[in-house]
């Protein structure tokens, strides 16, 4: 049985380095509509959950800052919308922004909304100290129209939204019949990618534990996907189980000309799940 997208696939609300948004078409047709709920461990842009619009989700990602602003966009698309298009866009107003220290939920998301769309390069990068440290970026594309936002604002409804450990938030919510998406940072050691997302980096003691992680999905009779770059770490993750490479924009790099297309490697423990087209990938 093929994939189940009960309403029209959505474009994610923010910009999102790493951004899975070249892989959908593969990602996409990974998803069945015999998959009880969707489950994302590192959500970042859900751009997949935006896509398919599953009926029941839940989305964790460890950045706290980004798992609010999603409730708060959820609860109250219009006035975020509203309160967003009033303030200026230029550097000043964005290195205003940036130092302050909003004391509410709304205005903590409409800070969070506002950097993430006008910063450079769509990259969530925070200092030791957790302090957002991104400079403005001069081509960041528009706002989204009202209707996106009130569409985004519905799809999230639809979704139980967690800010926590990937691990523990999996292990603890995975059920039989689950359809787990999992997108980690990367954590490769021999060339330069961008990956930190906050003060805490993900290393490889940590894939160590997604490789756990994967293990008991597979236990409790759930699916998982994973998403990773090609390199030496990747055999941590695909030793033993179903996998193929496809190509993929890297949309991290720190100026255009310096992008370019690299391996990608799809992870699962369901082989019928690798029914792509023959040009989209190869064995990995």
């Amino acid at each position: 049985m093929g994939e189940s997208i009960s309403h029209a696939p959505l474009a994610s609300p923010i910009r999102w380095a790493g951004s899975k948004r070249k892989l959908l078409p593969i990602l996409r047709s990974m998803w069945r509509s015999s998959d009880r709920r969707y489950i994302e461990a590192f959500a970042g842009s859900a751009c997949l959950y935006f896509n398919i619009r599953p009926e029941e989700a839940l989305l964790n990602d460890a950045n706290a800052d980004l798992i609010s602003a999603y409730a708060v966009l959820a609860k109250n698309p219009v006035k975020l919308h509203a309160r967003l298009l009033s303030i200026p866009v230029d550097a000043a107003t964005y290195g205003e922004i940036r130092a302050s220290k909003p004391s509410t939920k709304f205005e903590s998301a409409v800070r969070f909304f506002y950097l993430n769309r006008y910063c450079f390069n769509g990259i969530y990068r925070t200092n030791k100290l957790g302090a957002f440290n991104v400079p403005f970026g001069r081509r960041t594309g528009g706002f989204p129209s009202i209707e996106q936002w009130r569409e985004s604002s519905k799809a999230l409804r639809g979704a139980q939204l967690h800010s926590g450990d990937f691990e523990s938030v999996v292990r603890e919510n995975v059920r039989e019949g689950d359809f787990v998406y999992l997108d980690p940072p990367y954590a490769v050691s021999n060339r330069r990618v961008f990956t930190q997302y906050s003060a805490n980096e993900f290393g490889i003691d940590d894939l160590r534990r997604l490789r756990s992680v994967m293990d008991h999905i597979d236990d409790v009779g759930a699916t998982f996907v994973v998403s990773y770059a090609l390199s030496k770490e990747t055999k941590v993750l695909s030793d033993g189980w179903f996998s193929f490479r496809t190509l993929a924009q890297r949309n991290v790099a720190g100026f255009s000309q310096h992008r370019r297309k690299a391996v990608e490697v799809i992870v699962t423990n369901d082989e019928n799940r690798l029914k792509v087209r023959k040009k989209d990938a190869k064995p990995a």
